[in-house]
């Protein structure tokens, strides 16, 4: 029992290591990760739902792919390895941690774990690069091409590490109820993490999914806690940060640098909504490409996207196909947080609007960046499951993991 007790244990582990870092074939593993660790999970089902419970999201989940990856991009790779990705976390969620409260509490405390150990890293990162750089290429079993950085092999890709770990923490403070001191602690955390983390997108969808999180939470109240929280920020940056961390290597230094303008977003999202107009029904209806309608454009130089997964996505299908497959992938989800909103003050609700807001945090920041949900970014992944798991969920049973 104990040896089969470690065994589950180590294939969480290295599951929800390879889903939160994006590790699905490297120049060792030539199988699919998620498959290697995720499939034999199923075989320690304890208490599995009833059913599969994601077959119309996986449904809606191929039609997208198959019409976004295949018709629209003809990248046959990226289509079975993203379905390959949400395929495996469905089967975990519905299989593994099934009705299951303790596995389900488990696997979200593992993999924001993992998540902080990455932070860790980050922040080790920026003085002891010569060190830490070989470890997080031999941890993810690849080149890194940005540092300094978590677990991850670009800055870009780190910020959906830091969002979904800082806003789910702060809120989780919150909706926990701890103490001034322990929030204080979680705040400066996050701010640490966000400030050396030079991701300008995840500060905002932080601080988007935090302000909206309070307002929604304390009402009239928040006005005064974020009025509060605006300057135990400004104390922590003139008293903690400015001084005592390295002033080349931060999210306002890589702000003032040139080169972080050289593609403004906004800019981008603009060139794209003209090809949008050029082509309102969607590339794919006029059997079009992306290469072949900006090749001329200087916004989009090198096969340069507009850094909008979802304007990408409306792009390529049309906003008619394309904005009803995101409503359909999106609709639970949204149907759960309306739902939650209203009674969002229920004593069963701390972790699911900890989850919530995390999630939200990096829809935010897909705004800015190609990773989203339909590209496998781990953490979106990881939390639109588990928060459709949720109410699945009982409180039954002791062993954590073999109940």
């Amino acid at each position: 029992m104990e040896l089969k007790k470690l065994l589950v244990y180590c294939f969480v582990i290295f599951y929800l290591y390879v889903l939160a870092f994006g590790i699905f074939m490297t120049e060792t593993v030539k199988i699919p990760a998620p498959a290697v660790f995720g499939l034999p999970l199923i075989f320690f089902a304890g208490q599995p739902a009833t059913r599969f419970l994601y077959y119309k999201e996986m449904l809606f989940f191929i039609t997208a792919l198959f019409l976004y990856n295949i018709v629209g991009m003809n990248d046959y790779r990226s289509f079975f390895a993203t379905l390959i990705t949400i395929f495996i976390c469905a089967l975990y969620f519905n299989y593994f941690v099934g009705s299951s409260r303790s596995r389900f509490v488990t696997s979200i405390v593992l993999f924001f774990l993992l998540l902080m150990v990455s932070m860790i890293i980050m922040i080790l990162d920026h003085n002891y690069a010569s060190i830490i750089d070989p470890i997080r290429i031999a941890m993810l079993d690849e080149q890194v091409k940005q540092s300094p950085s978590g677990l991850s092999i670009t800055q870009f890709t780190f910020g959906y590490q830091v969002a979904a770990f800082t806003t789910m923490i702060l809120v989780a403070a919150f909706t926990f109820k701890q103490n001034l001191l322990i929030k204080l602690v979680v705040l400066c955390s996050c701010l640490i993490c966000i400030y050396l983390g030079m991701n300008r997108s995840a500060f905002i969808s932080f601080c988007a999914a935090t302000a909206i999180f309070l307002i929604i939470y304390y009402r009239y109240k928040a006005v005064f806690l974020l009025i509060i929280t605006i300057l135990v920020c400004f104390a922590a940056y003139t008293y903690m940060l400015k001084g005592n961390f390295d002033n080349k290597n931060n999210i306002l230094s890589k702000n003032a640098a040139k080169e972080a303008n050289d593609f403004n977003r906004a800019d981008l999202a603009a060139e794209n909504l003209k090809i949008v107009a050029n082509y309102p029904f969607g590339l794919i209806f006029y059997g079009k490409t992306w290469d072949e309608v900006t090749y001329r454009n200087p916004s989009f130089p090198f096969g340069l996207s507009s850094h909008n997964a979802y304007l990408m996505f409306v792009t390529l299908l049309g906003p008619f196909l394309g904005l009803g497959l995101l409503g359909a992938i999106y609709y639970r989800i949204l149907s759960l947080f309306w739902n939650t909103v209203k009674n969002i003050h229920k004593k069963n609700q701390p972790l699911y609007l900890a989850l919530f807001f995390s999630f939200f945090a990096i829809s935010i920041n897909a705004l800015s960046h190609n990773g989203w949900l339909l590209s496998v970014d781990g953490p979106t992944v990881f939390l639109y499951f588990a928060i459709l798991q949720y109410n699945v969920t009982s409180d039954t049973g002791n062993d954590i993991l073999l109940t």
